[in-house]
């Protein structure tokens, strides 16, 4: 479906799904270490969602098992949380988790370096990507083009030669988790579909600091970078108002 303008009362809703996913990724910021496991960072999202009073978006989405993506290094999206899977001092470690709360859905994505850098390519993929979402962010108001919004993107990574992963793209989000229009991280400004105040997107940039290719493992989630460079995911829920935007997954 393509993402609709949604009623006030739908609003409030996605302000407070929001607010619960921002939360809990801020938690899980704050939590991950070095010698825990994706599952047990699975296990902290759960039990805040729980207390928060949200539903999880991803639990059973298309078959995935899980209420939350952890990826790690090379992963670039989708990782499956598991037990055996231990997070070491230095890894890059992408999370991508969805709420829904009466009804109504946001998509967030956050990237950290757990303990310490083992560069200062690592720190700037990091500082870069985020950068770029936050510019995609900043030309969203009424009447704005797809493509304004990708091209914004897409400047901030070409500075530094990030490689722009073009497989895996942003979204329309709100009654489900993936509407249309997609919200490519590349573009041409004043081009493509039209977005209006009221509709609610995804807007996920995710770059690497190699290739822009990408490979699915055999899991049939897990995507990865084909050259095996680190990857970054940042991603926020972004309602478009009359003359602006609001960021519903920032606290």
């Amino acid at each position: 479906m393509y993402t609709k303008v949604k009623t006030k009362q739908e609003i409030v809703a996605m302000r407070q799904s929001g607010r619960i996913l921002a939360n809990i990724l801020k938690t899980l910021s704050h939590s991950i270490a070095a010698g825990m496991s994706t599952k047990d960072l699975s296990e902290i999202a759960k039990k805040e969602l729980i207390a928060l009073g949200g539903k999880p978006t991803f639990l059973g989405y298309n078959g995935f098992p899980d209420v939350i993506c952890i990826s790690i290094n090379d992963e670039v999206v989708h990782g499956i949380p598991r037990a055996d899977k231990i997070i070491h001092s230095g890894d890059l470690v992408s999370m991508d988790f969805g709420v829904t709360f009466e009804g109504m859905i946001t998509d967030a994505a956050t990237s950290v370096i757990v303990d310490r850098a083992v560069s200062r390519q690592e720190i700037s993929l990091l500082n870069d990507t985020k950068k770029s979402l936050e510019a995609g962010i900043a030309v969203i108001e009424d009447g704005v083009k797809v493509g304004s919004i990708g091209a914004a993107i897409e400047k901030v990574l070409n500075r530094n030669h990030y490689g722009i992963v073009r497989d895996l793209v942003g979204h329309g989000v709100g009654h489900q988790l993936h509407e249309d229009p997609n919200i490519p991280n590349y573009g041409r400004i004043n081009t493509g579909p039209i977005l209006h105040s009221g509709m609610t997107i995804a807007v996920e940039p995710m770059a690497t600091l190699g290739s822009q290719e990408v490979t699915m493992d055999i899991d049939g989630w897990t995507v990865r970078t084909r050259d095996g460079s680190l990857a970054a995911h940042f991603e926020h829920t972004i309602l478009i108002t009359d003359n602006s935007f609001e960021i519903l997954t920032q606290i």
